[in-house]
């Protein structure tokens, strides 16, 4: 049996599987991204996919994200959670 490495959400602190939870990453060219693969070279943040936890993680300056990353971060949650946007 693989052990699945365990990150906590930034905004809830809440403990999951590395796999269920969304990875923004900030590289060494100060560059933001969205990291689908959970492979991306940089420093990574974890949320939720939950709109709660998103707006949390920005409130507080966790992640600092531009408009447009913001509406591709919303799809990606609803995609995830099957069309509806949690929180």
């Amino acid at each position: 049996v693989k052990n699945i490495p365990q990150r906590s959400c930034v905004a809830c602190r809440t403990q999951k599987n590395k796999n269920e939870l969304l990875r923004i990453v900030t590289n060494n060219k100060n560059e933001t991204k969205i990291d689908k693969t959970g492979k991306e070279s940089g420093r990574g943040a974890y949320i939720c996919y939950s709109k709660d936890c998103l707006e949390k993680a920005i409130k507080t300056k966790k992640i600092e994200i531009n408009q447009d990353m913001y509406k591709e971060i919303i799809e990606i949650i609803e995609n995830k959670n099957g069309g509806e946007v949690i929180g």
